[in-house]
């Protein structure tokens, strides 16, 4: 694809050429803003494994993400935040069992059957 314009490329491609782009210039830490968002499911584990090997190298990854698969996966450490809180942080494990993560992202009654009021 060297021969391509970036605008040509799709966004999985675009999100491996913005991370190349950072790359070059060989930081100890990258910083990635949703790196999942808008990306071909068939390109996402690609990606995910490029930024697995960043980690595997000694790289510091950090990065926002929503897509929790890729959190669990990669994540040494994950801070969860809501409304500009810090609302949660531990090992991912655990993040999914703390009821304010859950209450937060998902509801406090995410789990209640719904009363649809049909009278």
């Amino acid at each position: 694809m060297r021969d391509e314009f970036a605008g040509t490329l799709s966004g999985g491609q675009r999100k491996l050429l913005e991370m190349a782009r950072a790359l070059m210039v060989e930081p100890n830490m990258v910083m990635l803003d949703e790196p999942m968002a808008g990306v071909n499911p068939a390109l996402k584990q690609s990606l995910l494994d490029h930024v697995k090997g960043l980690r595997d190298e000694g790289m510091t990854v950090l990065f926002v993400e929503h897509d929790m698969d890729m959190v669990q996966e990669i994540s040494d450490w994950v801070v969860v935040m809501a409304e500009g809180r810090i609302i949660a942080e531990g090992p991912p494990a655990s993040i999914g069992q703390n009821q304010a993560v859950v209450d937060a992202y998902l509801g406090a009654h995410h789990d209640a059957a719904l009363d649809l009021g049909e009278d």
